[in-house]
């Protein structure tokens, strides 16, 4: 990925899927090597074992599949950005070794379809999406307006393909294995197109989502390694080294944590205070009984919000829902300053009309930036670690801080730092029915968007038991 973006882009195509399986069973074998070594820079990885609860659910669903009495949609947590090697390696892996172990005859392909973004070719390079394509998977873009192309291929394969398909319904990484972003309401959807496809089919099938977590957590608990990486940050960052003699290990690492925290908070409210012309008070009214703890926090989405006005005044956008929903509208916005759909020829433009093209994807390129360290910080809460003091937490907190610091030094996607090995673990959740909603929302279409909003709240119940 460039450091930054000088020039105006063609659009973005359509990346059709071709779901290749002598490319599929080469990516199968190389899998463990994947998963174990840093293959790219921003792909830490360092994973030594997958393990996996209730695989037989999944395993009897398959064969379920196969014999053409349901179709189902897997919707997996999206914590961090291995998650989909781990999902390849439980469906090559770990299903069919269940499935043997059962007795349940699985007799063709275990695999799926799957939703990725669009943006990923972006950053990672062209060869992903020409990978990703050979593997079964459907680019989309994220945004307000809804991407027709990809939405009716996944559609299209959710009722008629030959494997199942697998969303992230939080719709992007958070950094928390313990913490699940608000879903949004296209899984949810998908599985009411699917029921209402095979319904005018006159099919019998029984439509179903699967809701699946993952976890991860070190073989060994990395402090020697947070102690570098915090003292690494607190250098990068210019916060003078302060010893913190009281306390366990636990706390020590907790006190530098909050004090890095509130250093770099106050540090970015100037920032924007002085060149972006921001109104930041340089205090923050509280509840007398807010603990400093949520006082930080206040400050931190206070802070999170002047970010987006920033690059939302520059593009004209609105200011609706949460921090996730404002960032999927600029990410929009930034990329019709950039991949100009208006443009199908920029190579033809006038010098002048291309340098001023140019510019304008420049200027866009750099307030995107503000909108890409929010999305680092949309689900820190007051209270994630202190509720479990755990080597992951930590950790996960202090990587977030990383990726910030990283993205304001040189722009680029964080190479993150590994700080130890770990173990992923996989829960299959129950399934969840969606043909019996289907068929009680039909009176209206209130009625039809009453009942994807309360299978989005069952799904996310669901996700929120599985990791708790």
């Amino acid at each position: 990925m460039p450091k930054t973006i000088h020039s105006t882009q063609p659009p973005l195509k359509f990346i059709p899927q071709r779901l290749n399986l002598p490319i599929l069973q080469i990516v199968r074998w190389l899998l463990p090597i994947a998963l174990r070594f840093r293959t790219r820079p921003w792909l830490p990885a360092g994973i030594v074992s997958v393990e996996a609860k209730n695989v037989e659910v999944l395993a009897e669903l398959y064969q379920q599949f196969q014999a053409g009495k349901i179709r189902f949609l897997l919707a997996f947590r999206h914590p961090e950005v291995e998650d989909p090697l781990c999902m390849l390696y439980l469906l090559s892996h770990i299903v069919p070794r269940v499935a043997r172990q059962e007795g349940i005859t699985l007799r063709s392909l275990v695999h799926s379809y799957f939703l990725y973004d669009r943006g990923m070719t972006v950053w990672a390079g062209n060869w992903l999406g020409w990978l990703f394509s050979r593997l079964g998977g459907v680019p989309v873009h994220r945004g307000r307006r809804l991407d027709r192309q990809a939405i009716q291929t996944a559609r299209e394969l959710f009722a008629n393909g030959k494997v199942p398909i697998a969303v992230a319904p939080e719709g992007g990484t958070n950094g928390h294995s313990g913490i699940v972003s608000p879903l949004e309401p296209g899984v949810a959807q998908m599985g009411f197109w699917c029921a209402e496809d095979l319904h005018k089919a006159n099919r019998t099938e029984t439509v179903i989502i699967v809701p699946i977590a993952i976890q991860y957590r070190y073989v060994e608990p990395p402090w020697s390694k947070l102690d570098w990486l915090l003292s690494k940050l607190e250098a990068d960052s210019g916060l003078g080294i302060k010893e913190i003699d009281s306390g366990d290990q636990e706390e020590i690492y907790y006190q530098r944590l909050c004090r890095l925290a509130e250093y770099l908070i106050t540090e970015m409210e100037e920032f924007y205070r002085r060149f972006y012309h921001q109104d930041i008070p340089k205090t923050i009214l509280s509840d007398e009984s807010a603990s400093p703890n949520q006082v930080l926090i206040n400050r931190l989405h206070r802070l999170l919000d002047k970010a987006l006005q920033v690059t939302e005044q520059h593009f004209g956008v609105q200011a609706q829902g949460n921090f996730i929903d404002r960032c999927r509208r600029l990410e929009e916005a930034g990329w019709n300053y950039i991949y100009r759909q208006d443009l199908p020829d920029i190579n033809a433009l006038p010098a002048f009309k291309r340098g001023l093209a140019d510019w304008i994807a420049e200027e866009a390129d750099l307030r995107m930036r503000h909108m890409r360290i929010v999305e680092s910080f949309v689900a820190v809460t007051a209270t994630y670690i202190q509720e479990q003091p755990t080597a992951e937490r930590f950790a996960e907190t202090a990587l977030l801080v990383f990726d910030m610091l990283s993205r304001i030094q040189d722009t680029t996607l964080p190479g993150r730092p590994r700080l130890g090995l770990r173990q992923a673990q996989i829960t299959v959740g129950e399934p969840i029915s969606v043909t019996e909603r289907w068929s009680n929302s039909q009176g209206d279409r209130q009625a039809s968007r009453q009942g994807v909003s309360d299978l989005t709240k069952d799904l996310q119940i669901a996700l929120e038991k599985m990791i708790s």
